[in-house]
Parts: structure tokens; C-alpha cells; sequence
């Protein structure tokens, strides 16, 4: 049996599964909520207190950083030890990898339906591609392009600088300066960025919070009821918010898709974009992933997808086990 894992600030998903005839069967999938828990150690044990089944590999998607099998995970008070977690379960090694490229890897294993397609780009597109995903935190990830295949590899760029793009943006990065001593883009593009950003529209009075919004921003996630809301239509301020948002997401989308010359293809994973869907084919993302000067014709040949399968960090973690590709 193979024990993969999906360890985000907001869920951890375990899963077993069997590998048949080159594909990953889940036999057993459980959510938990990653805060109510001191470490994915306890989770484990949970899990497989409730399935217990022989584990012959494992794998486990963080997100952050790993360096020598251990993760200090950024959004939550955790440390993840890869060598702990092998110990705990009887094997000579386990598999730790970034989350997002953990999702890299399960894009391998989706099919057509697993995807919205929000720009052709060119019918013929090849070469390198990327994963951006914006959810607690923002996660960005690679896929060089060689002999054939993808091979994912791990990036920190959500922590990169912000770097507003207009007058108002300039405004925001300032604001933030004010509440961060260092603004990240994951600072703007995040469940938690979309709330600075209505923040700064409501404390520089660009916008008006309503008593009706600001009662539900006190008894509920407040990027649950942005969102909402701006799905809705029905809050000037949500919708300006969330304008600006995609306005940012695109524009970053462009950025990492210029780093690596990603002409295969921008993938929009984690747990914003497929809640938006709608909002991402209105203009504005894909007018600031487009606006890249002297390059605007190379960004309209790249495709750009939603992932729209909640389980694919949670297949390439059981890919990577599967082909002992990433053992600490």
C-alpha cells in the first residue's frame, strides 16, 4: 500500500492507494483539519489507527521549504521530519517534497475533464511549463521539459517581492508597508491577500464596508465571504477586490511563465481558482497575463489551464512514492 499526503495550512489530505498497471487506484481518502492537530505525526497515527494497512512507500506534498527531509511549514506552527515519519512507519525512507511540486507531478495524472481550459495559446505548444497556486498561502512550481516528459522542480517565488503595476497598486504596496515589514506577493495572492486587499480598500475609503459585511467578516472566513460576494455581484468593495486580485494574479502568472520560457503551458491550481472560475474568464486576468510588452505575442501563444481536481497534489505525492522519485 502507498501512503500519500497533501499537507496544506488549512487541510491535510492522507490517502492510500494501489498502484495497478501504471495508474494510482485510491482505496481510501481522509481531510483533516491541519490546525486542530501539532504535527502531521499525529494525523498519521490517526489514520492509520482508523485504516490499518501495511504501508510499503510513502510520500508527503509540504507546503514550504524542505531542506535535509525537514519542512518548517510557513502557515502552520509545524515541523515536518521526513526521517521521524519513516521511523514511525517502519520504512528505511520516506518521501518529502514542497506541496506544489507535489502537484506538478500529479498533473501527470489527470485527464481532460481535470481541467478548464481559460486560453488555447497555440495548438501546437511544447517546452517548459508552470504551476502557480494561490490558496492560504500562494505556491509557485516548475516542469522543465525534457526528452519528452516533465520533470517538476520546487520554487519559494510566492515569498518573492510584490511589484505593484499601477497607481493603485503602488497605493496598496504602501499601505501594506505600513502592517508588513516585507510585502510578499503571497501578501496580495492568497485566501489572506484577498482580505489585505479589501482592507485597503475599505481604511483608504476607495470603497465602503457595509454593517451587513462587516457582522459576516466577524462570524465567518473573511476570503470565504469576499469571495462570495463577489461572485455574487452584490458588494461594490468585494468586487473591487477581487478585481484588483486577478489583475495581480495574472500579472504574477506572466512573471513566472517568463522565468522559464513556459510555452507548454500555466497551470491555476490550489483552492482559489477553481472557486472563481467565472471571474477568471472575465478580462482582466488574462489582460495582465498578456501585457508583457515586447513579449505580449510569446504569452498568447502559452495555454493556460485551471486544475479543477482537488486531489492532484495527493496523486503526484503517490506517483513520487510509487517511482522512488524524491526519497529524502
Amino acid at each position: 500500500m502507498i501512503l500519500a499526503g497533501d499537507i496544506g495550512g488549512t487541510n491535510t489530505r492522507l490517502a492510500y492507494f494501489e498502484a495497478r498497471k501504471g495508474r494510482l487506484n485510491p482505496v481510501v481518502l481522509e481531510v483533516f483539519p491541519s490546525r486542530d492537530f501539532k504535527g502531521l505525526e499525529e494525523i498519521v497515527a490517526k489514520f492509520r489507527a482508523a485504516y490499518d494497512s501495511p504501508v510499503e512507500h510513502a510520500a508527503f506534498g509540504v507546503a514550504g521549504p524542505v531542506r535535509d527531509c525537514v519542512c518548517e511549514t510557513p502557515n502552520l506552527a509545524w515541523v515536518v521530519n521526513g526521517n521521524r515519519l519513516a521511523q514511525d512507519l517502519g520504512l528505511p525512507d520516506v518521501h518529502l517534497l514542497n506541496d506544489l511540486e507535489a502537484n506538478a507531478y500529479g498533473i501527470g495524472e489527470l485527464g481532460p475533464d481535470d481541467f478548464l481550459v481559460l486560453s488555447e495559446g497555440d495548438p501546437d505548444a511544447s517546452g517548459n511549463a508552470v504551476l502557480i497556486s494561490p490558496g492560504t498561502g500562494l505556491g509557485e512550481a516548475g516542469l522543465i521539459h525534457e526528452e519528452g516528459r516533465y520533470r517538476p522542480f520546487p520554487s519559494e517565488g510566492g515569498h518573492a517581492d510584490f511589484a505593484p503595476r499601477d497607481e493603485e497598486q503602488i497605493d496598496l504596496l504602501r499601505y501594506l508597508l505600513l502592517k508588513f515589514e516585507r510585502v510578499s506577493y503571497e501578501r496580495v495572492l492568497s485566501g489572506p491577500g484577498l482580505y489585505n486587499i479589501y482592507q485597503f480598500l475599505r481604511d483608504t475609503g476607495r470603497a465602503q464596508e457595509t454593517p451587513q459585511l462587516s457582522e459576516q467578516m466577524r462570524t465567518t472566513d473573511p476570503p470565504a465571504v469576499i469571495t462570495k460576494s463577489a461572485l455574487a455581484g452584490d458588494s461594490e468593495i468585494c468586487v473591487r477586490a477581487m478585481t484588483i486580485f486577478l489583475s495581480i494574479f495574472g500579472a504574477e502568472a506572466g512573471n513566472l511563465a517568463l522565468k522559464v520560457v513556459a510555452t507548454g503551458g500555466v497551470f491555476l491550481g490550489g483552492g482559489m481558482p477553481p472557486r472563481i472560475v467565472s471571474k477568471l474568464r472575465e478580462p482582466g486576468f488574462l489582460q495582465a497575463f498578456h501585457a508583457k510588452g515586447r513579449m505580449s505575442d510569446l504569452m498568447k501563444a502559452i495555454p493556460v489551464r485551471v486544475i479543477l481536481n482537488d486531489k492532484t497534489a495527493l496523486l503526484g505525492a503517490g506517483r513520487v512514492a510509487t517511482d522512488h522519485l524524491h526519497a529524502c
